[in-house]
């Protein structure tokens, strides 16, 4: 069944010197509009604050003063076309008197870059204000949203995007190895985009927009295209012969699985966590320890800030290609693919505590959150997602508080005293002595296999941290909420009730959820 997708194609750009300047005054052109979209709206709110304060120092009642004052937020057309009027232009400075460009006329060098660069961040602007709206009202789901922040240089990260004119096509492939760009010309690729060029070629794929942005020492732009692409509706012969897979996600291992990823490979059922992060950590300590002895502002420190910069992106590209190269193999190798909902904000969450109850073993738990994060079980889930609907396999996601490192994958006992450092699961009852991740896995392909069915978990839903627990552990309110242990069968203290096969019984109503 052919569909619409949008789709998008990063590629490495090998520009030149000349195009460099103008990628990067381009990025800092989006910052400008930016912060100075954003200034408008602070200005605005500000304006409101104040008339509240007034009413309320009249004696009007807060909720009142709220509803009385009326201040409009300007938004991306208020916006852009006052800038219109008021903008300079660095052409005419000849004819002007000196310091005729200032706050008054602010940047005259708007003709050096292209006009999508000032619209997109006018977009992000609005977008940005919308989100801190939505969940400050309890519209938007997931954590709770900040108050926009100005982009500083040199602490926000490089970034423009540019629309697709279609009446004059501005973003195109020249050739296999050319990205053409509005004003500033065609940039040669590091790698090749002959897939792209043949897909628009057909008629398959439409350019949209294309973000151009900097990670470390190397210039990217993702090309967004509306892809016409085949989706299967049904798994294939092969993954229905493989059926199901239960991953569990670790750090030991980067995932067990409760059957080989390869046929032919028996030993491919737990895949080695390629730990990018230790690897590169002896460099990365060196690195970082000769930036700290810089001073600020010298050429030697951003030498320095720029090495540190590279080995961070090398890492980084290393994590993504081995995860895109594990997430590929599971979607097109088998009929559904079974995770467990982790929470990887509430797992990844401080150990230190408050200033009434101090945490404890501080510096093991940040080393087993720098393990974690390097692991990225997130990335794994939202790469899973829509890999499986591209390739015609599905996604089963178990619920949250299944446990399924503690229960028997043979017979169905519990043990609730299992804990983290027990890394063999032997079971007393059938005489089952397995790896504890891949007992893990086959209860989780088990799992789904009974829950084989499309329907929404009921539930508390997200939370901010793990186990229902709030994201500020310093409040006082988060005080009183402690976090329950991950795969906790019952209330704290209580031994959770023994069942011959848990896995059995018929389908309840937390059960996974297939997408």
């Amino acid at each position: 069944m052919e569909q619409e997708i949008l789709r998008a194609y990063k590629f490495a750009l090998d520009p030149t010197p000349a195009q460099a300047d103008a990628l990067a005054r381009h990025a800092g052109a989006a910052r400008w509009a930016f912060n100075h979209a954003l200034a408008a709206k602070v200005s605005a709110h500000r304006q409101w604050r104040a008339g509240v304060a007034e009413l309320a120092g009249q004696g009007v009642p807060e909720a009142e003063a709220r509803r009385r004052v009326k201040v409009p937020v300007p938004s991306k057309p208020q916006i852009q076309k006052r800038l219109n009027k008021i903008k300079g232009d660095s052409r005419t400075a000849g004819r002007l008197p000196e310091g005729a460009f200032g706050p008054e006329r602010p940047c005259p060098w708007w003709h050096e870059v292209n006009t999508y660069a000032f619209q997109s961040a006018f977009t992000d602007a609005d977008r940005a204000w919308k989100n801190w709206l939505d969940s400050l009202r309890g519209v938007r789901a997931g954590r709770k949203a900040g108050y926009p922040r100005f982009k500083k240089k040199g602490r926000s990260r490089d970034s423009f995007r540019l629309h697709h004119d279609v009446k004059r096509p501005s973003i195109r492939l020249a050739t296999y190895r050319r990205l053409r760009l509005p004003v500033i010309g065609e940039v040669r690729l590091h790698d090749s985009g002959k897939r792209l060029a043949r897909l628009i070629g057909r008629g398959q794929a439409v350019v949209q927009s294309v973000t151009v942005s900097r990670a470390g020492h190397r210039w990217y732009a993702s090309v967004l295209c509306k892809v016409t692409m085949t989706i299967p509706q049904q798994p294939t012969r092969r993954q229905r012969e493989r059926g199901t897979v239960g991953v569990d996600l670790g750090v030991k291992t980067l995932a067990a699985l409760s059957q080989p990823l390869n046929p032919h490979d028996p030993a491919s059922t737990l895949i080695a966590n390629p730990r990018h992060l230790a690897r590169a950590q002896q460099r990365l300590v060196k690195a970082q320890q000769a930036l700290s002895r810089t001073e600020k502002g010298s050429r030697r420190r951003d030498r320095t800030r720029r090495k540190v910069a590279r080995l961070h992106h090398e890492t980084a590209v290393r994590r993504e290609g081995a995860l895109h190269a594990v997430t590929k193999k599971l979607a097109t190798g088998f009929a559904v693919v079974a995770v467990e909902d982790l929470h990887v904000a509430g797992m990844t969450a401080s150990a230190r505590g408050t200033l009434e109850a101090p945490g404890r073993r501080v510096r093991q738990k940040a080393g087993l959150n720098r393990a974690i994060l390097d692991a990225a079980p997130g990335e794994v889930r939202r790469q899973l997602t829509y890999k499986t609907a591209w390739y015609g396999s599905r996604l089963a996601v178990l619920d949250r508080w299944f446990p399924s490192s503690k229960t028997c994958s043979a017979c169905g006992w519990q043990n609730p005293r299992l804990t983290l450092a027990d890394r063999t699961f032997t079971c007393p009852g059938c005489g089952l002595t397995i790896d504890r991740d891949l007992n893990a896995a086959r209860n989780i392909a088990r799992h789904a296999a009974v829950a084989d069915a499309p329907s929404v978990a009921p539930g508390r839903g997200e939370t901010q941290n793990a186990r229902g627990a709030l994201a500020r552990p310093g409040s006082r309110k988060a005080a009183r909420h402690r976090a329950l242990k991950r795969e906790d069968t019952g209330p704290p203290g209580q031994v959770p009730p023994q069942r011959s096969n848990p896995l059995a019984s018929p389908p309840t109503q937390k059960q996974a959820t297939l997408f």
